[in-house]
């Protein structure tokens, strides 16, 4: 049980992550306090939400690259329905109806007007973007009441509120992708579209709810976003569709789809958040925390092609190999007759 655990790419990434904290502790021994641990974890949250509805759509076969634009779009609208005074449920749920509306077109755009994901994804982050600045006038949405911005310094037994929220987040969505029936879909339609289609697979639902939880991950994590920073500007989410790939890709989820779990996006987006953190402690430029994260986002996926290659030529020698001695067993039997 544990050496087939310990073949697991999830605890990879989590001994990664380890590894990572180790290293970055013995050059500066102050990263490895309990107090900056505990703020690294805090700040994780945002790339976990993110990481986590991604991973839903990459298990599928496809990909997100609007979740920064939804990040931002989601921000902006519950940051106005905060300021101007409107009950939290109103404010959660405004913002959870503009991640989830965007990934529903999403869904529809790619299932049923079947244009690449990748393009319809881009041209929704194009529009977000366009909105953004027309919903806030182009600009900044501040003042923002204490209760909301104080949110993200909650704790409940010594551990921040958002954190427990993430994980119990990672624990239930785990369990619904490896255990549920309709959880394994997703995985089942990235590993093979047409062989789901014959078995019966929805795969136009599947794929379309990807997409609305990738927009609801997104908005709760612009909600983070909101609590964290206090205000909301105008390039809110930039970038972070980066850190959110690079995340499930680290944590073992596969671009070709099929393969991959939430918990390994979780240990991805504490990696990605450490080695921004590491760059500040390490005294290293902050031009330069775009091109470390792009080297590393190209590696790992250069390493995750040669795995997958590596995988499908070791299944298809094992397939030759069964034939092989399928074809020796029925030979012995015939000359044994004979």
């Amino acid at each position: 049980m544990l050496p087939s655990f310990r073949m697991k790419r999830e605890f990879n990434a989590l001994l990664f992550a380890v590894l990572l904290f180790v290293g970055i502790g013995y050059v500066n021994p102050v990263f490895l306090t309990v107090q900056n641990i505990a703020l690294t974890l805090q700040g994780s949250v945002m790339y976990i939400f993110l990481a986590v509805g991604m991973t839903f759509v990459i298990l599928t076969g496809d990909i997100d690259v609007s979740v920064g634009a939804v990040l931002g779009m989601s921000a902006a609208v519950a940051a106005t329905l905060v300021r101007d005074g409107y009950p939290l449920w109103a404010v959660v749920g405004g913002a959870l109806l503009a991640g989830g509306g965007t990934g529903l077109l999403n869904g529809i755009g790619v299932t049923f007007l079947r244009i690449p994901a990748i393009v319809m994804t881009l041209g929704t982050m194009g529009i977000l973007r366009g909105a953004m600045f027309i919903y806030t006038d182009g600009k900044w949405v501040e003042n923002l009441p204490d209760f909301f911005k104080q949110a993200c310094q909650i704790c409940v037994c010594g551990i921040n509120l958002f954190v427990l929220v993430a994980v119990a987040l990672v624990l239930l969505m785990q369990i619904y992708l490896s255990t549920a029936r309709r959880g394994k879909y997703f995985a089942a339609v990235g590993d093979n579209l047409d062989g789901a289609v014959l078995v019966g697979v929805p795969v136009v639902r599947i794929r379309i709810a990807a997409f609305i939880i990738s927009g609801l991950c997104s908005a709760l994590a612009g909600l983070v976003y909101t609590s964290q920073i206090g205000f909301v500007g105008n390039v809110a989410g930039n970038g972070t569709e980066m850190t959110a790939i690079a995340a499930c890709v680290i944590g073992g989820v596969s671009l070709a789809g099929g393969t991959g779990s939430v918990a390994g996006a979780l240990f991805g987006a504490v990696i990605m958040n450490t080695i921004n953190s590491a760059l500040v402690f390490l005294k290293v430029p902050a031009y330069w925390n775009n091109t470390i994260s792009g080297l590393l986002l190209l590696t790992m996926v250069l390493a995750d092609s040669l795995l997958h290659r590596y995988l499908e030529e070791k299944a298809r020698r094992k397939r030759l190999n069964a034939r092989f001695a399928r074809a020796a067993e029925r030979r012995a039997c015939d000359d044994a007759r004979a």
